[in-house]
């Protein structure tokens, strides 16, 4: 004779809309999380593509002076070093507004 095993507790359509509820708020933490590191990993990697650009140019500031330089902080260094970083950063800008803009372009083109 078999029988059948009862757990002892019952799955109601209320546990299971509760289960459902915790496991979409656990996705959109997970989402939120990773465009953060995202965001994080391109900032990281402006800066460093910036200081290593200007570092074969002879500038000799460092990653944490240019990132200071982003943020808008004041920094002590010759003048002529902290406009080469304003302008690598001006031309990263108009690099990637560019880019965007030819993305969108060829989206249009495609349709």
């Amino acid at each position: 004779m078999t029988s059948k095993y009862q757990p002892p507790f019952s799955i109601s359509a209320k546990s299971i809309n509760l289960i459902a509820e915790i496991s979409a708020q656990i996705e959109r933490y997970a989402i939120r999380m990773e465009q953060e590191d995202g965001l994080m990993l391109r900032k990281i990697n402006r800066i460093k593509t910036i200081h290593g650009s200007l570092a074969i140019e002879g500038n000799k500031l460092s990653e944490s002076m240019i990132t200071e330089i982003i943020e808008g902080k004041h920094v002590v260094a010759p003048l002529r070093e902290i406009q080469e970083v304003r302008n690598a950063i001006k031309t990263y800008d108009a690099f990637f507004i560019m880019n965007l803009n030819l993305s969108i372009r060829f989206l249009m083109e495609t349709d």
